[in-house]
């Protein structure tokens, strides 16, 4: 999985660039104040206009950025962050991170060893150390304890733990035995309900466990689409939800103002996923011309998260994960990229 831990920086490379929003902004909404405060940034990267701006003061009110200035010293007993040293950008956004799960292993049934308590103080900690790195703002796209991505953004946003604004989506929508369920291990062995919240069978169960997930505080939907690279049993380039069963959870989400996200590798599953309505492809991997076209054409975005395949060929590799988890790694990075 592709969480917080997985993907920070050198520390001292986030320090120096840690944005004026995570600083004047807290991701983790501390209580509202009337203090007008000021940043003295060494550079400030304009990220809209492509420029680099030289000694830069950036005013905050209320927790927001309200003014950028060349520098000038601000009135009298005003507090002022001095980052002259510093490059200063905006917060980072990660749109493919799983929080609220404990890290991949060489054993496919980790997730089964950690209680929903110690899944709510991982997640606690990847978050910490997400808005350390500079991330400000997250598209949490899963994890096996149905919900705990939801509890760990409402725990941000009342102040109880540190961390970036999180977009939640509650749990997969996947088939019985597909790439959003924990695989691998016996088939006596019993998987906890709340790891299956999103498992379905039809068109009508997706409507039915969409509705679910949003009555519990989802802000989206994420689909398993096609296999995933971490799921034994499963290939990537395979379809696994029908394009009736994406299409159904694609108007729930309209009914509610929302949208859907659609994990998928494989180019049918991920062309599939478009003409059911998708607003973006988490991976596409093994995406065709045919698919890039319809990409453009319909406005759909492509989250391509490079880095996994990095991590999971040195670590996975280094720890030895399971041989068919290192191959499909392998076919989909090469093939990516």
């Amino acid at each position: 999985m592709a969480n917080g831990s997985a993907r920070l920086m050198n520390l001292r490379i986030a320090a120096a660039v840690l944005a004026a929003l995570a600083w004047a902004a807290p991701a983790w909404a501390a209580p509202a104040s009337s203090e007008t405060s000021y940043v003295r940034a060494g550079k400030l990267i304009d990220t809209e206009k492509g420029v680099v701006l030289l000694d830069r003061r950036i005013r905050i009110d209320n927790g927001r950025v309200v003014e950028v200035k060349p520098y000038a010293p601000p009135p009298a007993g005003a507090t002022l962050v001095d980052w002259s040293a510093y490059t200063v950008i905006p917060g980072l956004i990660d749109m493919h991170v799983h929080l609220a799960d404990a890290d991949e292993t060489n054993n496919v049934a980790e997730p089964l060893l950690h209680s929903t308590e110690e899944i709510a103080l991982i997640g606690a900690r990847h978050a910490r150390e997400t808005l350390a790195a500079g991330f400000t703002s997250v598209h949490d796209v899963g994890c096996f304890r149905a919900f705990a991505d939801v509890a760990l953004r409402d725990a941000i946003n009342r102040g109880d733990v540190p961390g970036p604004r999180m977009s939640a989506v509650g749990a997969y929508i996947t088939v019985p035995g597909g790439g959003g369920e924990v695989t691998g291990f016996a088939p006596d062995v019993k998987v906890p309900d709340d790891m299956r919240a999103g498992v379905v069978v039809d068109a009508a169960d997706v409507t039915q466990k969409v509705n679910y997930l949003f009555q519990h505080g989802a802000d989206s939907i994420k689909l398993i689409a096609t296999g995933a690279v971490l799921a034994q049993g499963t290939e990537a380039g395979q379809q696994e939800l029908t394009e009736e069963e994406m299409h159904a959870a694609v108007v729930v989400a309209a009914e509610r103002g929302s949208w859907v996200t659609a994990h998928a590798h494989g180019a049918g599953g991920i062309k599939a996923a478009m003409r059911a309505g998708v607003r973006s492809i988490e991976h596409a991997s093994l995406i065709d011309d045919e698919g890039i076209a319809m990409a453009k054409t319909k406005g759909v975005y492509l989250d391509m998260d490079i880095y996994n395949g990095d991590y999971i060929a040195d670590v996975g590799t280094k720890e030895g994960w399971p041989a068919d988890m290192l191959r499909k790694n392998l076919e989909t990075t090469d093939a990516q990229r």
